[in-house]
């Protein structure tokens, strides 16, 4: 099992950062790659530029709240808009699998060109290969963005200090549990929809009030759990969480504890993690809360300086527990 590929190497954990360590970054490495950002800083012709791609293999193609269209023009967008950058331009490949219905094509193609307009950015280049029946999944899709860096913004996950506010813009785990819903059959007493949406108009209305802010992540595979993981060893810090902060809607709850899943390692994809100087956290709230995005934002935790490189939960019950890095992804192809 140590010589091929898993499931869990793509899960965003801890087995996709030893694939990333052990196999893919050495021969690569280079002083941008190795910021290991969603997106790469680079400045070409004077110009200060983000530039990110990413591939999308969901299944199903089509979910409560959204399709793989909308999930490839957000994800890339966030992407972005986490490094401060203002999105401009996207490619688009599709991979098509003999078989795929045309209507479905179209569907998803419009889909991508609705969600590019409400975000403000242009599909300005693209590829197209089709594969042999059974070869894929219907249809997967890659995308690069590019965008213009905000001047003097820096939001890495190193820059997390002690005594800075955690927010979240919005409740936890939808995407995934939405995703896993339609997959599996599961029915809930109120339809639960992905939250996927492009965050760069909410974002934007952040810095522009706070430009300081510390770091921004949107906390996709992996969750919350690996995102805060992330930044708590870049930032060498610690985080404590507050469980009666964190806003999980009831059907959330009800299918983790059914399934036995954490709802802080399931995925979101329109929802941003925003790390400020306790000094700033009124102020971001106050324009969050002004973005119909970030109506639903609030404080759920502290960067702490020890223990350094950990993130953990303070419970309902008084206790505390570790909040470690998922190993693989215990729900796959949510992305």
């Amino acid at each position: 099992m140590d010589d091929v590929i898993l499931m869990s190497h793509g899960g965003g954990g801890r087995r996709t950062q030893q694939l990333l360590r052990d196999i893919i970054l050495p021969p690569l490495a280079n002083p941008i790659l190795d910021q290991m950002d969603d997106a790469a800083s680079l400045t070409l012709a004077g110009a200060d530029l983000a530039v990110t791609t990413d591939s999308y293999v969901i299944r199903p193609l089509f979910f409560p709240g959204g399709d793989i269209g909308r999930l490839c023009v957000c994800g890339t967008i966030n992407d972005l808009a986490m490094q401060g950058a203002v999105p401009r331009y996207l490619t688009l490949g599709l991979i098509l699998e003999e078989g795929l219905p045309l209507a479905d094509l179209r569907r998803i193609v419009a889909s991508i060109a609705a969600t590019a307009a409400e975000a403000g950015v242009q599909v300005v280049a693209g590829d197209t290969k089709v594969v042999e029946r059974g070869a894929g999944n219907g249809l997967f899709i890659n995308t690069a963005g590019f965008g213009v860096r905000r001047p003097g913004v820096n939001t890495h996950i190193a820059n997390a200090r002690p005594g800075d506010a955690v927010l979240i813009t919005g409740s936890l785990g939808d995407h995934g549990i939405a995703v896993l819903s339609q997959r599996e059959g599961i029915a809930f007493a109120t339809q639960l929809a992905s939250d996927v949406a492009p965050l760069n108009g909410l974002v934007g209305a952040l810095l522009e009030t706070v430009p300081g802010i510390h770091v921004l992540r949107d906390p996709t595979r992996g969750g919350v759990a690996a995102a805060l993981n992330d930044m708590a060893r870049a930032a060498g810090v610690g985080i404590r969480l507050d469980e009666t902060a964190l806003p999980i809607r009831p059907e959330v709850y009800g299918a983790c504890n059914l399934l036995g899943l954490d709802p802080l390692a399931v995925a979101n994809e329109g929802k941003a993690l925003v790390v400020c100087a306790a000094a700033d956290e009124a102020t971001a709230l106050a324009a969050l809360r002004a973005h119909p995005l970030g109506r639903d934002v609030r404080r759920i935790g502290t960067v702490l300086s020890a223990p350094r490189g950990q993130v953990l939960l303070h419970t309902r019950l008084g206790g505390e527990r570790l909040v470690d890095l998922p190993l693989g992804d215990d729900l796959p192809r949510i992305c």
